[in-house]
């Protein structure tokens, strides 16, 4: 081994000491959230299965995320206030106690839709109170040179949840049944536990900021703090009209995967592996590149590349191999706009202000989510789906986006294609997000 190969060596061998304590809570978290994904990915199919309807589908997905717009802005002033470490244990335990109660409603065949609503809305909340806190950790536990890298492997355990998740849950869905995912998801659950709350010290400070001020005093200053940074404002809605349209995706793509011709349930995994192994290689790719000269220009681009693709392939594919080649080039740039975007907040909001700051943009960016499930559910159910339904063989529809169920998906991936290249052009004009570039420094 020569000097530069010795010097490099040492070099990384002390970035991963520096970066030891995140990259336990990191592998710790990443394994947990993969048990909650294949609970997740399971119920789905198995909603899907129960009703056949994208609307009844789409609201597990409301209910989760409903309790998170409407209170991420009091919890992001409450994490300022407690202690970390504390507030993602507790969070943590109660989303495994609902994944309990799932398991015990299965043993007793009494599980009904319902249930899920329930249960996602009281994880929702935990997740509300859990995300800031989990946020201003990562800021505690590392050095800020590592900001870009902890972006992409932010995405490296996206990634892998979206490649494991459908290959293991199928596979012990199989085997050994509903029940089995669920008991994987409590083990997972139980290591990341004992790692949080034994193996990994998170810094408090001796006089949190704001400790003796009242909630409302500081939701009110995360708040003036955006009214103030209207670049960072203008970034949030920008991500706000982008979640529309892509919860409005998301809430369609099972629908057309289980009822398209060529679609099952093993296309559906097939095409979100496809997507899972995309972000695994575009997180490992933001992980190693260097700073780019512009990052707002990377969001915007890699945004646009993802809207004028995916959508067009998915809404003309008949096979799974287009499919699949729509879920990479619509996924393979977003661990690195989601790099840039992470490096941007965490490099431009103090420290001591982050919980409160990012609560309000989580309301304020997520609250769309909701909307676009319920309305992609709505509109594949009773506006796309029965308008295909009313094609004559030889219409144009038909030729563009085929016949039976599924159809009226394929049409609505069309009309959303244009929706998100429309939204990624118009913030592309925006001035204020342009005069980050000159603002945020490292």
């Amino acid at each position: 081994m020569n000097t530069k190969d010795t010097t490099k060596y040492m070099e990384f061998l002390k970035a991963l000491q520096e970066m030891r304590t995140y990259l336990l809570l990191w592998a710790t978290q990443a394994f947990s959230g993969l048990g909650s994904a294949m609970t997740s990915y399971a119920l789905v199919i198995w909603s899907y299965t129960q009703k056949g309807s994208a609307l009844m589908t789409a609201l597990l997905m409301v209910s989760s995320y409903a309790p998170y717009v409407l209170l991420s802005i009091f919890a992001g002033a409450l994490s300022d206030k407690w202690n970390k470490k504390i507030t993602m244990l507790v969070c943590d335990t109660v989303a495994a106690l609902t994944t309990v109660v799932v398991l015990v409603l299965l043993q007793k065949d009494a599980l009904q839709i319902w249930h899920l609503y329930l249960i996602n809305g009281i994880n929702g909340l935990m997740n509300t109170v859990q995300q800031p806190a989990s946020e201003v950790a990562v800021t505690k536990v590392l050095p800020k040179k590592y900001y870009q890298r902890v972006g992409g492997l932010s995405y490296l355990a996206s990634s892998l949840h979206s490649i494991m998740t459908p290959i293991i849950a199928t596979a012990i869905l199989g085997i050994a049944g509903m029940g089995a995912v669920v008991a994987f998801d409590l083990f997972s659950f139980g290591m990341a536990f004992v790692t949080l709350a034994f193996l990994i010290r998170i810094p408090e400070d001796g006089e949190a900021y704001g400790e003796k001020e009242k909630l409302f005093v500081s939701v009110k200053q995360g708040i003036s703090y955006l009214r103030k940074e209207r670049g960072i404002f203008d970034l949030i809605l920008f991500l706000a009209a982008i979640n529309l349209v892509a919860s409005i995706y998301d809430a369609a793509f099972p629908a057309m995967m289980l009822s398209r011709n060529g679609g099952s349930e093993r296309v559906l995994g097939i095409v979100n592996t496809v997507i899972g192994l995309t972000t695994l290689a575009g997180s490992i790719l933001a992980s190693l590149i260097r700073k780019p000269k512009s990052r707002v220009r990377v969001i915007c681009n890699s945004l646009l590349f993802s809207m004028s693709t995916e959508n067009f392939l998915l809404a003309f594919g008949r096979t799974p191999l287009v499919w699949c080649i729509g879920g990479f080039l619509g996924w393979i740039a977003i661990p690195l706009m989601s790099t840039n975007l992470n490096a941007i907040m965490r490099l431009r909001v103090p420290e001591q202000v982050q919980g409160r700051v990012y609560a309000v943009r989580n309301s304020l960016q997520f609250f769309t989510i909701p909307i676009g499930y319920f309305l992609g559910g709505l509109l594949v159910d009773q506006v796309f789906e029965p308008v295909m339904a009313l094609q004559a063989k030889e219409s144009v529809l038909v030729r563009m986006f085929g016949s039976g169920k599924g159809s009226g998906a394929a049409f609505l991936f069309f009309v959303i294609a244009f929706a998100g290249i429309f939204v990624c052009l118009y913030f592309r004009r925006d001035r204020q997000i342009w005069k980050l570039e000159e603002e945020t420094t490292e």
